[in-house]
């Protein structure tokens, strides 16, 4: 093996790929990264066994290509090695199966490297029939939803996304057991066979990380793992086995307190009043409206209180006394996009559901806190 290739495709295939690799890994031909040279270009490999990226470059995004060949190279160094070379072409040549030398005019690296043969034979498979997503559309499914999978292993299908697609409704809802969120689209092209799988979280925001702009992503869906397909990359990951448990009765249909207020100004007194709840294992905040006016304060008997108060639009007669945490607060408003929110209630026991005036499609939920 032996080519040439520029700094800045080499660098952005790798920083892709290396998202699969696992500081974990029991295999340690994992720890490296597969170059595969062939004649049609170079192919770059990251897996965990759970987790794996690959990544494909056309001969012709290649400078030169002086002879073929497939080596594992340590992912360790290998990243910051190619960023910190001081050229813009960089050469690649295969010294033997288990070294390689990179090069430029006045540096070069001569690496050890892990043998190909070992590398295990990774699948890809795809579908004849993917689906077939916008990529802003499918980075925004994942980041209104993923920030509510559970970091508990105890439930192990909480800490992952659930998507469920139904005719022509795709959903994402993730939830930890005291908030849920949860979005829905409509998708150009009904599926024949109904979905419901459950993404590990920690894969999907790497999938996140991976997608920059509107360019179309297919999904591939099998019993036992998902593929996605966004420009030269392929991205797979198993799914999590079980079936997710149904959340439908979680979200109330019925509200005695529909409360408008302005997105900013509530984001901004949640923010202020969590000040003084830092540190704090529940981060507590005490809301309360009447007389069409809402009291957002915070209690912390070490440094102090804080109150403010704001205007919301709702009904004269509404009336309620309520806590919750603020981190929770903080991030299922970040997710809404318009200006204007709505706060649906019923009493101090029963969730509190935000939602965008405009968009129906996005839900957000929050268990209150008891605080006697």
């Amino acid at each position: 093996m032996k080519f040439t290739i520029d700094k800045t495709i080499i660098l952005e295939n790798l920083n892709n790929v290396i998202k699969g690799v696992s500081t974990k890994n029991v295999i340690p031909v994992l720890n490296g990264i597969k170059f595969d040279l062939t004649n049609q270009g170079l192919s770059l490999t990251a897996s965990d066994s759970e987790l794996t990226i690959n990544s494909f470059i056309e001969a012709k995004e290649i400078a030169t290509i002086e002879s073929t060949g497939t080596i594992v190279i340590q992912s360790k160094f290998i990243l910051d090695i190619i960023r910190k070379l001081p050229s813009d072409l960089i050469h690649f040549e295969m010294i033997d199966r288990l070294k390689i030398r990179i090069y430029t005019e006045n540096a070069q690296y001569n690496l050890n490297c892990l043998d190909a043969n070992d590398y295990p034979n990774l699948k890809m498979d795809e579908h004849k029939e993917p689906i077939v997503l916008n990529g802003e559309v499918l980075k925004s499914l994942i980041n209104q939803t993923v920030f509510a999978i559970s970091t508990q292993e105890l439930r192990p299908l909480f800490t992952g996304i659930n998507i469920t697609i139904m005719g022509d409704l795709l959903i994402f809802l993730a939830t930890d057991s005291y908030r849920l969120a949860k979005k829905n689209i409509k998708l150009s092209t009904p599926v024949s066979t109904d979905v419901n799988i459950v993404i590990p979280g920690k894969n999907i925001l790497e999938l996140e990380k991976i997608i920059v702009d509107d360019e179309l992503v297919e999904m591939h869906i099998f019993n036992n793992k998902v593929l996605f397909k966004y420009k030269n990359i392929k991205f797979q990951t198993n799914l999590l086995s079980g079936t997710y448990p149904n959340t439908s009765n979680l979200i109330p249909t019925e509200f005695g307190i529909i409360a408008k207020l302005n997105k900013a100004d509530f984001t901004a007194s949640v923010d202020r009043a969590a000040l003084l709840t830092q540190g704090k294992d529940k981060n507590i905040i005490k809301m309360k409206i009447e007389n069409k006016e809402m009291v957002i304060n915070s209690y912390a008997s070490e440094i102090g209180k804080v109150e403010e108060k704001l205007e919301v639009d709702t009904d004269p007669s509404a009336m309620i006394d309520i806590s919750f945490n603020s981190k929770y607060m903080l991030e299922a408003l970040r997710t809404i996009r318009e200006e204007e929110i709505l706060l649906l209630l019923t009493n101090d026991v029963k969730p509190i559901v935000i939602k965008s005036v405009t968009d129906e499609s996005l839900i957000q939920l929050i268990l209150p806190i008891k605080t006697y």
